[in-house]
């Protein structure tokens, strides 16, 4: 198979708007060269697809947001779109040279499975990821702040449900801060086994269950805790469900939410029977956590 890199050449000055649109792309993970940067005045970041069709789309899409930063004082004469095919040896070459452990909470740190690291504080949890899937390397600013929830709510011996589990990250910090048992569900069966494979790479398989399948098809009921970092857009079709699985007082968390759509939800969980106990938002970015009231379902 070969994977699509999609690298955008910039300056330091737009680095932080390419990084959004690249984000913005779908991407799991951005690799940011800087190798030329004293010389030149140019960084080189870049994301990987592994569709050939969608990261052609992707690349024109790519184009029309860099041309429209023009209007923002953006040089974008000096900035680059192109899209190259790279075979898996070389992706997972790739990775290794650019992803290494990186503390993205207050207790976790997230660790590629080929790094040698151990924890440096008491306290550290460590959360170890193989992102050769594309499936996510758990930095994305929503997955950080899904993690950031998990960290407040979970106190030990939940039953917990992850929606979109992707890479598993969340199911595997579920775990590591103490909940007893996991189900977790992903449409996509190569998330499936790219979630399963991280599961073991930290040996908590055995607390999650793990399948292919669409929102809460097949969960079980009366969980303490939801997790779903996805789009708005399959949060809505979500919400209505997530009453018939948690228990009374039980949470949700959301995250995947633009700033834009917190309102919305906010009011659509609230006819659900979920009160909203938290917002964090990092400014484009938000994540929720709702509680399911008495009587709710």
């Amino acid at each position: 198979m070969h994977w699509q890199k999609l690298t955008i050449t910039t300056t330091q000055e737009a680095e932080t708007a390419v990084e959004a649109i690249l984000y913005d792309l779908g991407t799991a993970g951005i690799q940011k060269e800087t190798a030329l940067l004293k010389q030149t005045g140019l960084l080189y970041l870049s994301s990987y697809f592994n569709n050939a069709k969608e990261a052609q789309e992707k690349l024109k899409k790519a184009k029309q947001r860099v041309a429209a930063l023009a209007q923002f004082g953006f040089d974008v004469q000096r900035l680059e779109v192109k899209l190259v095919k790279v075979d898996d040896q070389k992706w997972a070459h790739e990775w290794e040279k650019y992803y290494h452990a990186q503390r993205i909470t207050r207790y976790l740190t997230v660790v590629p499975t080929w790094e040698e690291y151990q924890a440096r504080q008491a306290g550290e949890v460590l959360l170890r990821l193989d992102p050769g899937d594309a499936f996510g390397t758990g930095t994305h600013p929503t997955t950080v702040l899904a993690l950031a929830a998990l960290e407040n709510c979970l106190r030990g011996g939940e039953t917990v449900i992850d929606v979109g589990t992707g890479s598993g990250v969340l199911s595997i910090a579920a775990c590591r801060l103490g909940a007893q048992q996991v189900f977790a569900s992903d449409l996509d069966e190569q998330a499936v086994a790219s979630a399963k494979r991280n599961l073991k790479a930290n040996g908590v398989q055995s607390k999650v269950i793990v399948k292919q399948g669409n929102l809460l098809q097949g969960a079980p009921d009366a969980v303490d805790l939801i997790v779903a970092n996805v789009l708005p857009e399959v949060q809505e079709l979500l919400l209505p469900q997530v009453g018939l699985h948690l228990k009374e007082n039980g949470k949700l968390i959301m995250s995947g939410i633009i700033v834009t759509k917190k309102e919305l939800l906010v009011e659509q969980a609230d006819k659900q029977g979920l009160t909203l106990q938290q917002a964090t938002s990092d400014g484009k970015w938000v994540s929720l956590v709702l509680q399911k009231s008495k009587g709710g379902d």
